[in-house]
């Protein structure tokens, strides 16, 4: 059976649910992706927001591989770049080109919102991540720093 990518509107509630529970499996984090979901109200109204994009890659009913992405608009030019927030397949499923496709159709979005760059980071020890982002684009060695939004505790 084949994919079919899907772009998650609002009412998608089901489709989003299954996303997470995917991601939950595919990151080994179900506590992060299920412990505290959000209200399906939140759901939408993140689904219907001009800069959130979920896909999801279905097989028949079953979300196998999903995608994530904030759509972030400069200030020094009128454009904006697309982020890869989250990008998964079940690993039941990988190796079909589900991820590639996911990109794939992002790229399509992009450049229907005149977006100028998809980026998104990979971790140095996912080897299969930085293969496939290789594959499809330029890599960048930068550092990521999490900056703990507590301003009474510093760092």
């Amino acid at each position: 059976m084949t994919h079919r990518i899907q772009r998650l509107l609002p009412g998608d509630i089901a489709l989003m649910h299954g996303m997470l529970t995917m991601f939950g499996e595919a990151f080994e984090d179900p506590h992060t992706y299920g412990a505290q979901r959000p209200s399906t109200a939140y759901l939408d109204e993140l689904l219907s927001g001009p800069s959130f994009i979920a896909l999801a890659a279905v097989k028949g009913e079953q979300v196998v591989g999903g995608l994530a992405a904030y759509e972030l608009r400069k200030f020094e030019q009128a454009r904006s770049e697309l982020y890869i927030y989250d990008l998964a397949v079940a690993t039941a499923h990988r190796r079909e080109g589900i991820a590639t496709a996911l990109i794939n159709e992002l790229r399509v979005i992009a450049q229907q919102r005149g977006a100028y760059v998809v980026y998104v980071q990979a971790d140095l020890v996912d080897a299969p991540a930085i293969a496939l982002y290789t594959k499809l684009g330029t890599r960048e060695d930068v550092l990521h720093f999490d900056i703990s939004v507590d301003t009474a505790r510093p760092g």
